[in-house]
């Protein structure tokens, strides 16, 4: 009988319901590469995945056949053709509005009040998305829209996030580094004194800030609760935008 792992892998601490383990299991050590990693040894395959060096190379043996691994001939392993492949029929295909839209649509009805997608453009953000209130009272921005950088709660998660707008000195500075530090912004006023906002940074595959994710709120009806549903839709959206 196999032995049972005294430490839960990766695959199985987060089973798919009703999958299967060893497609999960071998889909872990895909997801164990990283944007740094040009290949890894059995043993770093392993320890990444929790993983019995045993389990490993077999999973290994049917992802070298499907091409989604190649062994190099130091040993170690990296990501196949298979890979690139599926990026390109990915990247032929990939709309960011079906990506961003129903993540907003849903934030919308989770809250109640309007939902953003900015992303920077120059010394500007543009409002790439946007997704409305049901509520009579609102604040009016639309998609393409161009707004401040430094006012309102997107400009300011998309400067502090900003390996250089976010450390350049400055007034704002300490603002930028709590920012980063709590992972949101929320303000009442910092753009237009009748609005407050909510944002948390989306983050592309490379760690890099992609955008914000801002919910728009009249004063009267701001709610800081708000800001657990915000922060979980910019995390949906993080590593599947560029």
């Amino acid at each position: 009988m196999p032995r049972k792992a005294v430490t839960e892998s990766i695959a199985d601490a987060d089973a798919a319901q009703g999958g299967v383990a060893a497609v999960d299991r071998a889909l872990s050590l895909m997801s164990v590469f990283t944007s740094s990693d040009h290949a890894l040894s059995l043993r770093e395959l392993a320890e990444r995945t929790r993983l019995y060096k045993s389990t490993v190379l077999r999973l290994l043996a049917s992802l070298e056949h499907a091409q989604w691994i190649q062994r190099l001939e130091d040993g170690r392993y990296a990501l196949g053709p298979e890979v690139a492949r599926l990026h390109g029929i990915y990247s032929a295909s990939f709309s960011l509005e079906r990506v961003v839209i129903p993540v907003l649509r849903e934030l919308v009805a989770t809250t109640g009040e309007s939902a953003a997608y900015h992303v920077r453009q120059g010394d500007a953000r543009l409002c790439l998305y946007r997704v409305d209130s049901p509520h009579p009272v609102r604040d009016h921005i639309r998609a393409g829209d161009l707004l401040p950088l430094d006012r309102g709660s997107g400009g300011r998660i998309l400067t502090a996030f900003d390996d250089i707008l976010g450390n350049a000195p400055g007034p704002d500075q300490e603002l930028y580094r709590k920012i980063r530090s709590d992972g949101y912004f929320a303000a009442i006023g910092d753009r237009l004194s009748e609005v407050a906002g909510i944002s948390a940074p989306v983050f592309s595959a490379a760690g890099t800030i992609a955008a914000a994710v801002t919910l728009t709120v009249p004063v009267h009806r701001y709610n800081p609760a708000h800001v657990t549903a915000v922060r979980r839709a910019a995390s949906q959206l993080s590593s599947r935008v560029g």
